[in-house]
């Protein structure tokens, strides 16, 4: 079998990929909208033809590829027939089975993060993909989306408990760097769902955790409720080759900062904020092109239209608007940098001006 584990930074989200090796059949566990791109580049490049894509649950901290992905690339979308979502090709209970090539997934319902959460459970029983249910040495949540303590400890303990020891545990999520668990380490080293522990005892801790709500959870829970279409159509994207860009749900397309600081040369850095922020404590990046945005319009004439922009401001909010403003203007190669100066400076490149 051909297994992928994939990671989107921002979310911390794991996306997995599994192929039959004979048949190139595979099925996509929890895409992420911004790396659709990168994930369709993969299954090319691996010869292999997404037959579906499948979700662990409606998450709250990201917006799916689903639907991008059936758009794109043909593959059928699948989830709980308990999610609530609109527009599945196939809504799963209880048993029932994904196959790809000779391979198949046997969903598992494990609510109690939301009502339809879902653990999939590789045919051999070596692995077992837990979405919330089950994070590695932790859980999800369980005050919102009709989330529920008791029954989570139930569906852990019921579901996922009784597989081999053996069984790998792959998670949603993972806000710590760790990628893979074990049934048997769980058991054994979960500090809220492992042996020994009460449910009374799990119910207790839950119900006072006390978390702020998710920092998307208003545009990823709608737009994961129609499995991930967006109210406009998608550009195409033709002319996005010039650098390993990546789509955010809002319309903008994004670079991240490690690669522009590797390209400098090779594009047009704009930087959209005020004067005195250009010359302030975070600096701006060398060779930068100080057009506050609101002189971006009637200045865009003075950028080459022969080279890419990339646009950046404080955190990446205004800079993504002046991607919408440039493109109004005509150019074509435009891009947003992802976080901004604020990230430029957490991952320590260069900057002219500025203090430490």
């Amino acid at each position: 079998m051909i297994f992928r584990q994939l990671f989107d930074p921002q979310s911390s989200t794991y996306t997995y990929l599994l192929a039959d090796a004979a048949t190139r059949e595979a099925v996509m566990i929890d895409p992420v909208f911004e790396q659709a791109r990168r994930d369709a580049a993969l299954v090319e490049e691996l010869g292999l033809k997404l037959a579906w894509t499948i979700e662990t649950h409606v998450h709250a901290d990201h917006v799916t590829a689903a639907w991008l992905h059936r758009q794109r690339l043909g593959a059928k979308i699948a989830l709980s027939a308990r999610s609530g979502a609109e527009g599945a090709d196939r809504y799963l209970d209880a048993g029932e089975r994904i196959a790809f090539g000779r391979r198949w997934l046997e969903a598992r319902a494990t609510p109690g993060h939301t009502a339809g959460c879902t653990t999939y459970v590789l045919e051999d029983q070596s692995m077992a993909f837990t979405g919330d249910a089950l994070l590695i040495r932790g859980c999800g949540r369980t005050d919102f989306q009709q989330g529920d303590a008791r029954t989570l400890f139930r569906s852990v303990r019921g579901q996922v408990f009784p597989l081999p020891d053996a069984c790998l545990v792959y998670p949603a999520h993972d806000y710590r760097g760790l990628t893979v668990s074990s049934v048997g380490e769980e058991k054994r080293y979960n500090p809220r769902l492992g042996d020994g522990i009460g449910e009374g005892d799990f119910v207790g801790y839950m119900t006072n955790l006390g978390l702020p709500h998710p920092r998307r959870i208003d545009v990823a829970v709608p737009a994961n409720l129609r499995c991930g279409r967006p109210e406009n159509a998608v550009p195409a994207d033709e002319g996005q080759d010039w650098a390993p860009l990546s789509y955010t749900f809002a319309g903008i397309w994004e670079v991240q900062p490690s690669w522009l600081e590797e390209n400098l040369d090779r594009v047009q850095v704009v930087d959209v904020r005020e004067p005195d922020e250009y010359t302030g404590v975070l600096g701006r990046i060398p060779g930068a092109k100080l057009v506050p945005l609101g002189t971006l319009t009637a200045r865009a004439s003075e950028l080459s239209r022969d080279r890419p922009v990339v646009a950046v401001c404080r955190s990446g909010a205004r800079s993504a608007q002046a991607t919408v403003l440039l493109r109004k203007e005509g150019l074509t190669k435009v891009a947003n940098l992802a976080g901004g100066m604020l990230r430029w400076r957490a991952q320590h490149f260069a900057v002219e001006g500025g203090t430490d």
